[in-house]
């Protein structure tokens, strides 16, 4: 089985579990919940940003 990273988030998406969202230019983005597909999609957070996710940067 293939195992898969959350594209907001960073952690691992269990095969049979999340959801795969294509859009139009053939990107395909996979998300292991709701939150993650809501914070990307809809309110256009960058993970960057967001202090739960693994691609949070620490300002030294």
């Amino acid at each position: 089985m293939e195992t898969r990273v959350c594209s907001f988030c960073g952690n691992n998406v269990e095969p049979g579990t999340g959801m795969m969202y294509i859009k139009r230019d053939g990107t395909v983005l996979m998300f292991c919940t709701s939150k993650c597909r809501k914070n990307m999609l809809e309110l256009k957070r960058v993970p960057r940003r967001v202090r739960w996710s693994q691609h949070f940067e620490r300002q030294a």
